[in-house]
């Protein structure tokens, strides 16, 4: 062993395994796709409530992932350490609507093709799922599910609402009915024929009707 060796260190030699260009290039890239994968979640979010700190997560999301595969791809060893150290990691946060999980995969899948070097790849690619979730989600459908809660006398003007809602709606399906003395509610799935919701107010006004209301709904409705 010479006097060099005892001072030589593995660590400084990590620091030239990548070069400063290669890591510029790679962390601008992966923050503007993270900010156009926002964009995107930003235009297509069809949820209740917005979050930006979600929108916020995605382009984080896409640079981490990005600094990490460089640094994996840079050293076989460091490799194998990260993979165990990230195995133990839990994530408890709940996805509220089932298409951020998409965004979540693409934002992580835009940090590791980046970090790869196929930057083609991850820059057209992302431009088409931008595009094609553009398109799908924002698309305007009329047949929207809504959930129209009725509060009526009795039979009689059950049978009166349920005919009038009939004329008005494409699909119409009882999801729920309880009755009290004197007393009815039901809770009725519907379908739209177009996006004019002017007949609640007219179903308020008939004979008997207590109360209407009309709630848009995911399809998700248990009862």
């Amino acid at each position: 062993m010479t006097f060099n060796d005892i001072f030589k260190s593995s660590f400084l030699e990590n620091v030239t395994s990548i070069s400063i260009l290669d890591m510029a290039i790679a962390m601008v890239l992966a923050f503007a796709i993270g900010m156009f994968i926002f964009l995107v979640y930003k235009k297509t979010y069809q949820g209740v409530m917005y979050s930006s700190s979600f929108g916020v997560t995605l382009v984080a999301l896409s640079m981490i992932t990005t600094l990490v595969i460089l640094a994996v791809t840079s050293n076989v060893v460091l490799s194998l350490g990260m993979v165990g150290a990230l195995s133990i990691v839990r994530f408890r946060a709940a996805i509220k609507e089932p298409l951020d999980i998409a965004f979540l995969f693409w934002s992580i899948a835009v940090g590791i093709v980046l970090a790869a070097g196929l930057i083609p790849l991850a820059v057209f690619g992302s431009i088409i799922i931008g595009v094609i979730l553009l398109v799908f989600v924002n698309k305007k459908s009329y047949l929207m599910p809504y959930i129209v809660v009725i509060n009526c006398t009795g039979h009689e003007a059950e049978v009166k609402a349920s005919d009038y809602i009939k004329s008005k709606v494409e699909r119409f399906v009882v999801k729920s009915k309880s009755a009290q003395k004197g007393n009815l509610e039901l809770n009725i799935e519907v379908r739209l024929k177009e996006d004019n919701t002017d007949f609640i107010n007219e179903l308020a006004d008939l004979d008997g009707i207590n109360s209407a209301v009309l709630v848009s709904y995911n399809g998700e409705y248990m009862g």
